[in-house]
């Protein structure tokens, strides 16, 4: 049994930092651009169904929509869906991607196993570009497409495994209990990915980005941005995601790496600097209403008349105390000539 459990954890922990470090289309798969949507890129020890893995997704986002606020603006929310569907279109996801916009100025996006996506309102605001939200973006499909969620789960399963032995060698039932009891908090287990997941996803949506169209140096500058954004904020406003696996300068230069080794130049790339422009401006309107809202709760607002409301021509104000209004009238030019006038 122990020897079992020294296998699988040797095989888990060193699969996700081969080829890192030397990016060679011929040895590693994951190197090949040319066979994107193509490739294997989801692991080698995964205790999950691919449909179990969906359902599972759905439940979690399901909890996240019940306690944030999902923007509904079309002009927001059906831009981002379709930056990210053609990223998505142009990877190795073997899901349907479903994205929502949470109306939340923390700089954050997450991917839920299964194919369920959601981007903050304050990441938006950060870019400075299509091609930096793009590729945000791109990293963040990365996690769904090498299914880092249920393989990071499988390899809590499997520490799990390796703590039974203690029972047997002085460390009794109760060191195995605080360990089940860890598992409870299961969300964090599927959004708090290790580094060397990080950097997976980090060379996966690189050539996404790239795949898609944009210029894929722009999640390194993103990515530089955060982190100077980082530093003078002192980490207020950002996700606890991003705090606990820093973006390191190693890590930034990784991706560079791959950028220059394993990424063919392209003549052109795209741009949507007017729409991506336009989204910005209808998100400022949409935080500039909130806020005021936020500021004066009681701040009288008009109502508009639904279509089938009907006034009626002839209609009187009614007093409020119910008594015969006293206050004189106008008499109409037809009622007077009714009297012979």
């Amino acid at each position: 049994m122990r020897r079992f459990i020294t296998i699988l954890l040797v095989s888990l922990l060193a699969f996700p930092s081969s080829g890192l470090a030397v990016f060679d289309p011929s040895k590693n798969e994951k190197h090949d651009v040319s066979a994107i949507g193509e490739r294997d890129v989801d692991g080698a020890v995964n205790f999950y169904s691919l449909e179990k893995e969906i359902a599972f997704g759905k439940q979690l986002a399901e909890d996240v929509e019940r306690h944030s606020k999902i923007v509904d603006d079309p002009v927001i929310s059906e831009y981002v869906n379709r930056v990210a569907q053609n990223i998505a279109r142009n990877s190795d996801l073997q899901v349907p991607l479903y994205v929502k916009v949470i109306d939340s100025d923390e700089v954050n996006a997450f991917a839920l196993p299964g194919g369920y996506f959601f981007v903050n309102t304050g990441l938006i605001n950060l870019a400075e570009s299509e091609a930096e939200l793009a590729g945000v973006m791109a990293h963040e499909i990365a996690h769904i497409a090498a299914r880092h969620g249920t393989r990071q789960a499988s390899k809590g399963q499997i520490a799990n495994l390796a703590t039974i032995p203690l029972v047997f060698l002085g460390g009794g039932w109760a060191a195995y209990g605080i360990k089940q009891a860890a598992n409870f908090i299961i969300p964090v287990t599927f959004l708090k990915f290790s580094r060397n997941f990080e950097k997976e996803a980090d060379l996966l949506g690189i050539q996404y980005l790239w795949k898609s169209g944009y210029d894929p140096t722009a999640m390194i500058t993103f990515f530089e941005r955060l982190q100077s954004q980082k530093k003078k904020k002192d980490g207020r406003g950002f996700s606890a995601l991003f705090r606990s696996h820093p973006l390191t300068e190693k890590r930034i230069n990784l991706a560079q790496e791959a950028i220059d080794q394993i990424l063919p130049a392209r003549p052109e790339y795209a741009l949507g600097g007017s729409e991506f422009s336009r989204v910005k401006d209808e998100l400022m309107s949409l935080t500039s209403s909130k806020r005021r809202q936020e500021k004066d709760p009681n701040r009288p607002t008009l109502r508009r008349r639904a279509p089938d409301d009907e006034i009626p021509v002839d209609a009187e104000p009614v007093p409020e105390n119910g008594e015969e209004d006293e206050r004189p009238k106008l008499e109409r030019k037809y009622d007077v000539m009714a009297d012979g006038v």
